[in-house]
This record gives structure tokens, C-alpha cells and sequence, in this order.
């Protein structure tokens, strides 16, 4: 698929998203309404739903899954495995538990997100400090390390949930299945959405390189491990922000770049901007989803997200077996 006809689609995808987000919900917005509204006319209610709660969510929503389809596709090529999701090195485990500890003490909104925030790096920091030890680190070492501490954070969420009291429950089980319901400034994660694109894009070609092998990108002049290095990091600081704001969302990022490689292939050039684009609109139809579907109750989001990534990829592995 040509790139011009590929963007053009995810781009109107979009934007026919976002405004079936603006106009869905417990209070219905017909097109007209919205046309006003958007053009600053339209009565006050509607003014306020659309541009004070479901813009802000919406545009929110978006970041989050862009933020975890492009993470998702810099740990496939950092670990050398298209079935590696941004979770997968216990980021996100970190994150829930410093949401979870701030939960526990009644913080406010803010002070939840910037517990989960210090969590996330804070496990970063962690993994590739165990992983690095003395010596170099390798993508098994990396991945293995990941592992075991994202069973570790498991552990303790287990705990925290057992002593937690009655009335705490409802709030910490939300934002562990991805909760949007809280995201009300978008700017900071479009903001480190934008520069993640504007870091990874450059590095297209050596991402094509690396993920034919780290011997065969060496010979043809990358430099390995600073390329590694910057993957995890910018991919660690993508899903961190990504799990502040929207908890723990699955298979975003697991699913999009995958789903991408099979339709338009792996040159990262078309994947890296194709997969941002993609991974936002479908969060974002999945979010509108889950505020819709049984209003005025709202679903979790990552419940909405795991019930159609689950089948879609045991439908995308066989496809991609048969061929």
C-alpha cells in the first residue's frame, strides 16, 4: 500500500473517530449541534459536554494509544520479538503500584498520576539497572530481568488489593483495568506523544537494520547499543506516560504494530507514523465504546480492549502463519 493513500485513510479514521466521540454518549450530540458547537454557537449544556468532558477525554484517549502503539513498536525491535508488548519489561507494574499506594492514601487525582509516574520510571530504572549490571546487557537479559519484576509488582498489587479497604476497591480495580473516566489534560501526553515520533521517525532506518539483527545492523554502520539504549528509554517514558494517565490499558500496543506489519510490512519508515495514528484511533473508538455502550455507567477500557484484542490477534498469529 502506497504511503499517501495509507496516512490519508488512518488520518479521515481519525478524525471520524474523534467526532463520534464529541457526538456518543449518555447525552446525545446530533452532527448540527456539534457543527455549532465547534463553531463557538450551540447552547450551554451541550458547549460544556462536548468541549469541558468529552474533548479533553477524547483527545486524551488518543494520546494513550498512540503513546502505547508506538512504545509497542520499539520493544518489538528492542527485544527482536514482534509479539513483545510495552508492559512487557514491568513498566506499567510499577506505575500501578504507586497509583495504588497513593489510592490507598486518599490522594487526589494529580497526586494519584504522579505516584504512577514515579512508579513507572522508577521500575525502569530498576530493570535496566539489574539488567545492565557490570557488564553489557542483551535483549534476553533484558527481557528476562523485565520479567521477574513485573512478576515482583505483581505480587504486591496482590497484596495491596487484600488490605485494602472496602470502599477503596472500586477506584484501584478501575484504573488496573484502564480507566479514562480522570483524563482531563491531554497536553502533556500529546506533547510527549509528538516528541516521541520526532525521536523515532529519524531513526527509521536503523530500526529496519536492527530488526533484521544486531550482527547484520553492525556491519551496515548502527551503532547498537546507543540505539538500544534510546529505544528503551524513549519506549520506557512512552508507556509511563501512557499508564499515568490511562492505567494499565492492554493490547494497544501489542496488537497495532503487529496488525500493521501483516497489511503494509515492517519498513518502520510507513510503521512508526502509521502505528501512532492507528493505535490512537483505536483506543479512542474503544473508550467512546465504554462510556456508551451501558450509559450513563461507564466500562473500563481496557476490559473493552483485551475482549477484542484477544481474538484479533489469534486471528492476525494464524493469518501470519498461513502465510
Amino acid at each position: 500500500m502506497k504511503s499517501l493513500p495509507l496516512f490519508t485513510l488512518l488520518s479521515l479514521l481519525a478524525i471520524l473517530a474523534m467526532l463520534v466521540a464529541l457526538m456518543a454518549g449518555s447525552v446525545a450530540i446530533s452532527p448540527a449541534e456539534l457543527a455549532a458547537i465547534l463553531a463557538g454557537e450551540g447552547d450551554g449544556i451541550g458547549r460544556e459536554i462536548v468541549l469541558q468532558l468529552r474533548l479533553p477525554r477524547a483527545l486524551a484517549a488518543f494520546a494513550v494509544g498512540g503513546l502505547l502503539a508506538l512504545a509497542g513498536v520499539q520493544m518489538q525491535v528492542l527485544l527482536g520479538n514482534p509479539l513483545a508488548d510495552p508492559y512487557v519489561l514491568g513498566i506499567s507494574g510499577g506505575a500501578a503500584v504507586g497509583a495504588l499506594l497513593a489510592l490507598l492514601a486518599g490522594a487526589a487525582t494529580l497526586i494519584v498520576n504522579g505516584a504512577a509516574l514515579a512508579g513507572a520510571l522508577g521500575s525502569m530504572l530498576l530493570v535496566f539497572g539489574l539488567a545492565h549490571g557490570s557488564g553489557a546487557w542483551s535483549p534476553s537479559r533484558l527481557l528476562l530481568t523485565g520479567v521477574v519484576i513485573a512478576s515482583g509488582w505483581g505480587a504486591l498489587i496482590s497484596f495491596l488489593l487484600a488490605v485494602a479497604p472496602q470502599h477503596n476497591l472500586p477506584g484501584m480495580l478501575f484504573w488496573l483495568m484502564g480507566d479514562l473516566s480522570h483524563a482531563d489534560q491531554a497536553t502533556p501526553a500529546l506533547l510527549i506523544l509528538l516528541l516521541g515520533l520526532l525521536i523515532t521517525q529519524p531513526q527509521a532506518r536503523n530500526l529496519n537494520l536492527l530488526a533484521r539483527g544486531e550482527l547484520q545492523a553492525s556491519v551496515l554502520g548502527v551503532t547498537v547499543t546507543p540505539l538500544r539504549l534510546q529505544l528503551y528509554l524513549i519506549a520506557s517514558l512512552l508507556t509511563a506516560t501512557a499508564v499515568t494517565i490511562g492505567g494499565s490499558i492492554g493490547f494497544v500496543g501489542l496488537v497495532v504494530p503487529h496488525m500493521l506489519r501483516l497489511l503494509i510490512g515492517s519498513d518502520h519508515r510507513r510503521l512508526i507514523p502509521a502505528s501512532l495514528l492507528f493505535g490512537g484511533t483505536l483506543l479512542l473508538l474503544a473508550d467512546t465504546l465504554a462510556r456508551s455502550l451501558i450509559a450513563p455507567q461507564q466500562l473500563p477500557v481496557g476490559v473493552l480492549t483485551a475482549l477484542v484484542g484477544v481474538p484479533l490477534f489469534l486471528y492476525l498469529l494464524q493469518r501470519g502463519y498461513r502465510q
